[in-house]
């Protein structure tokens, strides 16, 4: 089955360029130029990644990132916004984008942050499947009371299952996986998102802050996800507890 992208973006001289490149990756697209119209189509699931603009008619992106995120967890979400508007991208990847691009942008590397989406894509519907086929592989990660199940894409802490994007399950199970290893922001970009551009650091910010607040007793207070200022993050597998 191919896979389809939702773009939704007003300019229709970006979005038609957005098409001709992305569909060289041998995917379908579907565009929408109207925000709520693009919210209700966002919402059928259909979709392997929705790429979305924040100015739009009747209804922002932000708002749609909102209420796709709330709907649909595990919807990977790419957002648009300006070169000036640092306010949108920090909204935008709080309200759970899994990754941003900036206008202008250049065609390769559209095509470079798609790529890196639709492993993560592949790698869920993979999971499901496998899942589905009744084949158990041991494919989760224990630590103290922490359980990170990659089959099933589920983290469960003390029993209490947390709700994570794609993105941010990602992230965790990386660190997880290397208790008290230190890794910059630009190891984790590499690592996690599948690239490495400056000016993106603040990606991965966001995405820790945000895997505090449903990891975390305080999230001001870290146990688990720490600081090592001036270098990066770490996993601390004392934090967890038994």
């Amino acid at each position: 089955m191919t896979d389809t992208i939702l773009i939704v973006e007003d300019d229709q001289d970006i979005a038609n360029l957005m098409r001709v490149n992305l569909q060289e990756l041998g995917v379908n697209i579907e565009h929408q130029s109207d925000g709520k119209a693009a919210l209700k189509s966002a919402l059928t699931g259909g979709y392997a990644i929705v790429i979305l603009d924040v100015m739009l008619p009747s209804l922002n992106g932000l708002d749609i990132c909102r209420q796709v995120r709330e709907a649909l967890p595990m919807q990977i979400i790419i957002m648009l916004t300006s070169k000036t508007s640092e306010t949108d991208r920090v909204l935008g990847l709080e309200l759970g984008a899994d990754d941003y691009m900036t206008k202008p942008f250049s065609v390769r590397e559209l095509q470079a942050r798609v790529r890196s989406q639709l492993r993560k894509f592949h790698a869920l519907l993979n999971n499901q499947n496998t899942q589905n086929s009744q084949q158990k592989p041991n494919a989760s990660l224990t630590i103290g009371s922490l359980t990170i199940d990659q089959q099933s894409h589920e983290v469960f802490l003390q029993g209490k299952e947390l709700v994570l994007t794609v993105t941010e399950f990602e992230l965790l199970h990386h660190l997880a996986s290397h208790p008290g290893q230190v890794f910059s922001r630009s190891q984790l970009l590499e690592s996690v998102w599948g690239y490495h551009h400056s000016g993106y650091e603040h990606t991965v910010n966001s995405h820790i802050n945000r895997l505090r607040f449903k990891l975390e007793k305080d999230a001001t207070a870290p146990q688990i996800v720490q600081t090592v200022w001036g270098v990066g993050y770490k996993f601390n597998p004392q934090g967890v507890g038994k």
